[in-house]
């Protein structure tokens, strides 16, 4: 593994396009503008172009009018199908772009999906960086992203200065699917530690510990990462508005299972996360924050609302 930080290579140009501006997508495609690329957006959303122009991003009619004769193009998409449906294809973005362009492609995505626009991206000679990005939609505006990064090292040395402008950390892994396997790994962890913390919390009430004092210990403790400190706060209010949800989270399950069993890696702990946010979904849970795991568990220990 090796961080590579050489801001003397850059891009040709100025220029990228941005396709997707969602919750993440927008608040990237604005740092982006605000550093001084010259972006061009699409997104099937209209409120979404008329939110980017407002931020002195330029809307495209079209997903292919925004990557044509671009240096770069970042894309934002919410899962395998939408990438697919986008990038793949006679009407595919890949074949819209000239080559030499340099695709960052930033969602969370299966490790297949990745591989079928990578092999589309090298017979029209684009430079491919599986770029996931890793934090949420309440930090993306901050910088404070970080990202993962495989594909051509040449071309993520050149965009490295891109990258740094909404990400505080870059970290290249190899020349394929390393990135995807890395940010799986990294939401795999995330899921467990919802469903721990769920355990550990109702445990600890049905224990006698006030709500307040046991947020204290585990943010004090050995295991406060920095998930479990981002989270105590929310906790304490009980808001369990979404910055990544249970229908995400249960998305991201199915990609991580779906992974592992392709490489032979028995997942037995994310098997049964899984089911813990099907189980909040049936409940009417797909909306909620991700640490909706909380209050199912108390739900099934019998405790109300902390007072």
């Amino acid at each position: 593994m090796k961080r590579i930080t050489d801001a003397s290579m850059s891009l040709p140009d100025q220029r990228l396009a941005f396709i997707g501006i969602g919750k993440i997508g927008l608040p990237i495609a604005a740092r982006l503008a605000k550093a001084g690329y010259d972006v061009t957006a699409f997104d099937r959303n209209a409120e979404r172009l008329d939110e980017a122009r407002a931020l002195g991003i330029v809307a495209a009619t079209s997903a292919t009018e925004a990557v044509r004769d671009q240096a770069a193009v970042v894309s934002s998409l919410p899962d395998d199908t939408a990438l697919r449906m986008a990038m793949l294809g006679d009407g595919g973005l890949i074949a819209a772009m000239a080559p030499g362009t340099i695709l960052i492609e930033t969602s969370t995505v299966g490790v297949d999906a990745s591989n079928a626009v990578a092999t589309a991206a090298e017979a029209r000679a684009i430079a491919y960086l599986r770029t996931p990005v890793s934090g949420n939609a309440s930090i993306a505006h901050t910088g404070e992203l970080t990202c993962f990064v495989s594909g051509p090292k040449e071309a993520f040395a050149r965009v490295t200065p891109l990258l740094a402008s909404f990400t505080r950390a870059q970290t290249y892994l190899g020349a394929a699917e390393e990135a995807r396997y890395a940010k799986l790994a990294v939401n795999l962890m995330i899921a467990t530690t919802a469903a721990m913390m769920a355990e550990s919390l109702a445990l600890a009430r049905k224990g006698g510990i006030a709500w307040p004092d046991i947020l204290q210990v585990l943010h004090d403790s050995a295991v406060a990462s920095p998930m479990v400190k981002y989270k105590t706060a929310p906790l304490l209010a009980r808001d369990f508005a979404a910055t990544f949800s249970c229908a995400q989270m249960a998305k991201d399950l199915d990609l991580i299972l779906g992974a592992g069993h392709a490489v032979g890696v028995p997942l037995q702990l994310a098997a049964q996360v899984r089911e813990t946010y099907a189980a909040l979904i049936a409940q009417g849970e797909a909306a909620t924050d991700f640490l909706a795991t909380v209050r199912h568990v108390e739900r099934l220990s019998g405790l109300g609302e902390p007072v």
